[in-house]
């Protein structure tokens, strides 16, 4: 019998590593039945346990979306509140990567634009929420004017890496 999602994402290396998460991804690659068992991992009371699911979940979608999509509305509803930067900036990893329904969309537009106008947002939830949000603004499903107002916000993150992300970001917008 194989090992629980949650004994195999618990141990490994550092606390901070990744641990055995790419046993996971394969895992469920091999046997999509257990991508519910890795979502339930989300929810784990260890937070290192929760980012390595968000982890295993997103490497997940960039080689099967199609396992990954029929998730996004619990995501929306049961992940969108959390405060913890792993499982922020790997959402906004999945909105960059899935293909959203209108309402779909429309959430993670809002969700985004929320993290966005603060500068207190993790840096790396900044990194992937302004390249998420970049791309529905060349997609054309959010108003470019209304981006670049977020991304003057980021301009005064507290890293310097946000501030340059945000000043790239501005100059590709202002070139399209």
């Amino acid at each position: 019998m194989s090992k629980a999602f949650k004994e195999l994402l618990t141990v490994g290396g550092k606390s901070n590593s990744l641990g055995r998460a790419g046993e996971v991804v394969a895992s469920v690659l091999d046997d999509t039945s257990r991508v519910e068992e890795l979502y339930q991992c989300m929810f784990h009371e260890d937070a290192w346990v929760r980012m390595r699911a968000a982890d295993s979940f997103e490497k997940i979608c960039r080689e099967r979306s199609d396992i990954i999509l029929p998730y996004i509305d619990r995501i929306q509803a049961e992940l969108a509140s959390s405060q913890q930067p792993s499982i922020q900036w790997h959402i906004a990893q999945l909105y960059e990567q899935l293909p959203l329904s209108g309402d779909q969309k429309h959430r993670a537009i809002d969700w985004l634009g929320k993290l966005l106008s603060s500068t207190d947002v993790d840096w790396i939830v900044a990194a992937n929420t302004m390249r998420a949000l970049a791309r529905f603004t060349k997609q054309g499903d959010f108003p470019r004017d209304k981006l670049l107002a977020l991304l003057n916000v980021q301009l005064r993150h507290k890293s310097n890496s946000v501030v340059k992300r945000a000043r790239k970001t501005i100059q590709q917008v202002e070139l399209t």
